[in-house]
């Protein structure tokens, strides 16, 4: 599986479509990106016959202003992920090739009844019930 591209049509999809979604947003004048690129383009091609179905979507945050402003995007690279539709994970920063394959490791092994369980309650204390993978 290589990386694809995301965009705002393709985000919700995307998400909805696949038990873990990565995605990497970075930018063509940004030397980490660069650096980071390749080891998420051959970390991708290692997961392509997982039992779950991982998508490693990569957004271009010239292109994509708006998507990568609803995620918060302050600095690039930036790593997002998520399990079964909720977002678990965002961090700023190129990882090794060992530190991605440790992410992924660590995200397959996610007890996600658990977190359902606990987003649950924590709605019900907050009254939050905005349940919508659309940016911000």
């Amino acid at each position: 599986m290589a990386t694809i591209e995301l965009t705002m049509d393709t985000l919700n999809e995307t998400i909805e479509s696949n038990d873990i979604v990565l995605i990497d947003f970075w930018a063509e004048w940004c030397g980490p990106c660069r650096m980071f690129g390749p080891i998420f383009e051959k970390v991708s091609e290692k997961h392509a016959d997982d039992d779950l179905s991982i998508v490693f979507a990569k957004v271009d945050t010239e292109v994509e202003q708006e998507l990568a402003a609803g995620f918060g995007i302050r600095s690039i690279p930036t790593l997002v992920a998520f399990r079964d539709q909720i977002g678990v994970f965002s961090q700023p920063g190129a990882l090794p090739e060992e530190s991605l394959e440790s992410l992924i490791s660590q995200i397959k092994a996610l007890d996600m009844e658990a977190i359902r369980e606990e987003i649950g309650e924590h709605e019900h204390e907050h009254g939050d019930h905005d349940h919508s993978h659309e940016p911000v």
